[in-house]
Parts: C-alpha cells; sequence; structure tokens
C-alpha cells in the first residue's frame, strides 16, 4: 500500500511537472512579440517583462518537484558512484532531511505570502499594477510539491534500507 501511495505522488508531480512545461512556450511567446514590437516597429510594450517575470518565476518554482522525480538536479555524486544503494539510501536520507526542512520553511512562508498578497490586493509597482498573488500562489505550490517529494524519497530511502530485496535494481546491486 506505502508504495502505491509513493507512486501516486510521484505520478502527480511527474503530471504537474509536464503541464507546467508548456509555460515556458507562452513565456517564449511574450517574449517574441516584445523583440518584435520593439526592434521591428519600434514599438516596446510595457506589460512583456513583467508577465515574463512571473511565467518564469512560477516555472522554476513549480518544476522542483518534477526534476527531482527525474532525479536531475545536481548532486555531487563523488560519494554515490562506489558505494552501493544502502549507503546511498543513508546519504539521500540526508539530503532529503534538508530538502524537507527547506521545504516546509518555504512552504508556510510561501502560503503566508500568498494569503497576504490575496487578501490586500497587493501589486507590483510597474505601470500596469500586475497582481502579485499568482507567483506567490505557485511559490507555495511549487515547494508544497518538492517537499512531498522530499519526503517521498525519505520513505523510499527507508524501505531501501529494510528491505533491499523489495528493489530488484538495489538488490541486484548489493549482490555484485
Amino acid at each position: 500500500m506505502i508504495m502505491r501511495l509513493l507512486d501516486l505522488i510521484d505520478a502527480l508531480n511527474d503530471t504537474v511537472g509536464k503541464l507546467v512545461s508548456f509555460i515556458i512556450w507562452f513565456g517564449i511567446a511574450v517574449l517574441c512579440f516584445e523583440v518584435v514590437a520593439r526592434y521591428a516597429f519600434d514599438q516596446p510594450t510595457i506589460w512583456a517583462h513583467g508577465y515574463t517575470q512571473r511565467l518564469f518565476g512560477s516555472y522554476f518554482a513549480l518544476i522542483g518537484a518534477y526534476t527531482l522525480v527525474r532525479h536531475e538536479h545536481v548532486r555531487v555524486d563523488i560519494f554515490l558512484t562506489e558505494h552501493r544503494s544502502r549507503r546511498k539510501a543513508i546519504l539521500d536520507l540526508i539530503n532529503y532531511a534538508f530538502l524537507i526542512v527547506w521545504g516546509s520553511v518555504l512552504t508556510l512562508e510561501g502560503w503566508a505570502f500568498f494569503l497576504d498578497a490575496w487578501k490586500w490586493g497587493e501589486v507590483d509597482d510597474s505601470v500596469l499594477g500586475h497582481p502579485m498573488w499568482p507567483p506567490k500562489l505557485a511559490l507555495f505550490v511549487g515547494s508544497l510539491l518538492i517537499t512531498l517529494q522530499g519526503i517521498n524519497g525519505t520513505l523510499r530511502s527507508i524501505l531501501m534500507l529494510v528491505s533491499p530485496a523489495t528493489h530488484p535494481m538495489e538488490a541486484a546491486q548489493d549482490d555484485a
């Protein structure tokens, strides 16, 4: 049952990451529009810069858990290359502990930031006064998802330590 829950969390973050990846295309379209408007027609926009900041900021906040599911975050593999899977699980536990603390604080603060922005109708200082709640909501959701994925990784590492035979690839490595 626990493996099913862990797989469900992986699937959730994988799906969110794939959906969020389309934000990049909107950002590219806005930037291309701005470049053409500015240099081809000498008519720069007053809105493109603010919207691309929010699009790309939201993208980076929301894509972290997907990157963690795919094991694509930067890692210092010098400690992992010669270690078997049980040692790797211990090192992962240490890393995930830091991630969970960081993610929990960021999630709590992100929620407070979002609520304040929503409650007070916070806007940025640009001419158009872009609302600040959407990127702050993205910060909250993104940090919540990466924290959840960190908990997922922690549980998988604990399962690896307790029962390496349930992980076929790891068990095969230990036998080698």
